[in-house]
């Protein structure tokens, strides 16, 4: 059995690791909330750009563009999200191991050779790089810093290799925000863009709590009624509208803004995912050493109590032999 100075030694320890672990959880918390605001400001252009875009659709409209041509697919692109820093439970793991997944299925079918990798983050980066990867770029600057001109100039860069014909595909690995208890991961195709399949994406999300609770959950669902029925209200353009110089040429304009958004909301996605993730590993780490403090504080009072009963059964022991 320890003794009582192991044991008040283990009890400070574990103290100053909850101090920690708390101390941390507040700073994600904070940091969610700026997430969840940069998502909120974002909001109403991809509601305005949807709306635009699903009302030609409705009117049956086609745009052929580069962005959506279909052709055989000879050399993939994977664009990876992840974080900067570790200590938000299997939120890299569970990333990389996705890309890992993809690269090794695109690397079978078409070489190791065609399968290019665009990290943004330092985990995934490094690990790419220690995997022997082809790797592009690093942008682990975008995930501290989320910045939509960095977006689009790497969503354009991948739009003018994708119409050089350099990339037949790009891909998407990141994990969605759903609310503070809810990340997703998703693989999606970025280029070439289904537009239909695109505006028909899961967007609920919960923005007005940094809690994992229940209320969450059913805030969500209360969110994708009232999405159902603003969708069933999108009507076709009205006949009398005059576009010009024609739809297809305004669509070929709006499609590469659809794709900026893409992957700007996917760097959102993905930075408030990570704050959510570090905050319940820390909410859980913390809930932790208060269980354990709690047994500790137990044994070195049984430890305690004991020893005193000793101290005095020698006492006793002794008056009763003199």
């Amino acid at each position: 059995m320890p003794s009582l100075k192991e044991i008040k030694g283990r009890i400070a320890s574990v103290n100053s690791t909850r101090k920690i672990t708390s101390a941390m959880k507040m700073v994600a918390s904070s940091k969610l909330h700026h997430a969840q605001v940069a998502i909120q400001n974002m909001l109403p252009y991809e509601t305005l750009l949807e709306h635009i875009l699903k009302s030609f659709l409705a009117a049956e409209a086609e745009a052929q563009t580069l962005y959506d041509q279909e052709r055989p697919v000879k050399r993939v692109a994977l664009v990876v999200f992840s974080s900067n820093s570790s200590l938000c439970g299997g939120f890299n793991a569970n990333v990389i191991k996705m890309m890992q997944h993809a690269v090794g299925e695109f690397s079978d079918e078409l070489g190791a050779a065609n399968v290019e990798v665009y990290p943004i983050g330092r985990k995934v980066a490094e690990k790419a790089a220690k995997l022997g990867y082809n790797v592009r770029c690093n942008l682990a600057d975008l995930v501290d810093h989320p910045n939509v001109r960095q977006c689009i100039d790497l969503a354009k860069e991948l739009g003018e290799r994708f119409a050089k014909g350099e990339l037949d595909r790009v891909e998407l690995i990141y994990h969605h925000f759903k609310s503070a208890g809810s990340q997703v991961l998703t693989s999606k195709t970025f280029l070439p863009i289904d537009i239909e399949t695109e505006l028909e994406r899961d967007h609920e999300r919960d923005l007005t709590s940094n809690l994992a609770t229940r209320k969450a959950q059913e805030y969500l669902k209360k969110n994708r009624k009232k999405r159902e029925q603003k969708e069933d209200e999108t009507k076709p353009l009205n006949d009398n509208f005059i576009v010009e110089p024609d739809m297809t040429t305004v669509l070929s304009q709006l499609i590469p803004k659809l794709a900026h958004l893409m992957l700007y909301t996917a760097l959102l996605d993905s930075v408030a995912s990570e704050h959510a993730a570090r905050m319940v590993a820390m909410q859980t780490a913390t809930d932790n050493a208060d269980e354990l403090l709690r047994q500790l504080n137990l044994q070195y009072n049984k430890s305690r109590q004991q020893a005193i009963t000793s101290e005095l059964l020698d006492i006793v022991g002794g008056s009763v032999n003199n």
